[in-house]
């Protein structure tokens, strides 16, 4: 029955990707529509990555009052229904108000499901983990470029995405007698090793003594950044290849989603890297990758140059996330990674709520044209926190 668990893991992150792109995809046509300006895409990222921080902050509690299984299945419901609701706005606060549902959804099921997997398999899992998440991410460009080319809304992207949605939330609910089967295995093993059916494990933190940890911060603004960089890639992408270099809206969301390729081919590759290669190696090359990608959005070699950067960022992403969650444990311990992990994903939403509704704001100012140097920036802040914790880690074994 535990072996299983793999595969329902896997799909509910496929369900976790489908919408993460959909509104950078979907945007360049959405605020023609609703009459709003370019920028306003910040505002529905915003919101909905506050939402995900208060939930994110809350996974360590809700998933051990409900048990995984139930926090992924109804989380899914809950975005579900959001992406429905979002197929039905017609007017940009209406957008904002699912967007808070949708946010509340996606937080605690992505905390949740990345400790069990750091903690119950190996690194490789956890990098094909992510390929799935991939997988429905560059599946949600590609189902509304072919709603908007075959002359729909842009709401007719979003309602077929909510109907998957719906699908996989009925395989998550059929799937509940397996994750119970995983808790009743747990307390027999924690009987046998002479502890009370009820104890749990892992030590209890709340942030505010997460932030004590040494190296905490550093991890925290690991993935601040990291989420900074792939958000903004992802919610830019469409806007800089339509409005920079001239694309039609509904070309441009379907090549935006080389870069959700790239990180979905990636994350593949690096699950049989890790049989020779580290996290720690692993998220080093994946650093050096991401500058040659935009380096390739920097050349003045128009659509190719632009189109292959974007396969390149992706490639360089693809190994960063998983193997930064994954080597959670072995920077804080067992005991304490739910609580880190929890406190990563908060500081992962942060950089998802601030830095590309920055980003959307500067544009305004400077032009989509700015968006490599931007990249850039966030890249090299990011490099320089994630340095520090691997030295504050070896000074502290």
């Amino acid at each position: 029955m535990f072996q299983l668990l793999l595969p329902i893991i896997y799909i509910s992150f496929i369900s976790l990707g489908l919408p993460d792109s959909l509104l950078g995809s979907a945007w360049p046509e959405m605020h023609t529509d609703l009459s709003v300006p370019v920028s306003y895409a910040g505002g529905i990222s915003m919101i909905i990555s506050a939402c995900t921080v208060i939930s994110s902050l809350q996974c360590d509690r809700m998933t051990k009052i409900m048990g995984t299984g139930k926090v992924v299945a109804v989380s899914v419901l809950m975005t579900a229904a959001a992406l429905m609701g979002f197929s039905l706005s017609n007017t940009y606060m209406e957008l904002c108000l699912w967007a808070i549902l949708y946010g509340l959804g996606a937080g605690c099921v992505d905390a949740s499901l990345n400790n069990y997997v750091a903690l119950h398999y190996e690194s490789r899992h956890m990098s094909w983990l992510h390929c799935m998440w991939g997988i429905g991410a560059t599946m949600g460009p590609y189902i509304m470029s072919a709603a908007l080319a075959g002359g729909q809304p842009w709401t007719m992207g979003y309602r077929i995405i909510s109907i998957l949605q719906f699908a996989l939330t009925a395989v998550l609910f059929i799937s509940l007698p397996l994750w119970r089967a995983e808790k009743d295995r747990r307390i027999i093993g924690s009987i046998e090793e002479g502890r009370s059916p009820g104890e749990d494990c892992s030590e209890n933190l709340s942030l505010l003594k997460v932030l004590r940890i040494p190296g905490a911060k550093e991890a925290m603004g690991t993935f601040f950044f990291y989420s900074a960089l792939e958000q903004t890639t992802g919610l830019w992408a469409s806007s800089y290849l339509a409005m920079h270099l001239g694309m039609k809206t509904d070309t441009a969301a379907g090549f935006a989603s080389l870069f959700f390729i790239g990180i979905t081919a990636g994350r593949a590759l690096s699950g049989f890297l890790t049989v020779k290669l580290n996290d720690k190696m692993l998220i080093r090359i994946g650093l050096l990758t991401v500058t040659f990608g935009i380096i390739l959005l920097l050349l003045p070699f128009g659509e190719a140059s632009s189109l292959m950067g974007l396969i390149v960022i992706g490639l360089g992403c693809a190994p960063i996330y998983p193997s930064a969650i994954h080597s959670t444990p072995h920077h804080f311990g067992a005991g304490r990674s739910q609580a880190v992990i929890g406190a990563q994903m908060a500081a992962a939403y942060g950089g998802t709520f601030i830095m590309p509704p920055l980003f959307g704001i500067l544009s305004g100012i400077t032009g989509e044209a700015f968006l490599p140097v931007y990249l850039l920036a966030v890249l090299i802040i990011m490099t320089v926190v994630h340095e520090r914790l691997e030295r504050i880690s070896a000074l502290s074994k």
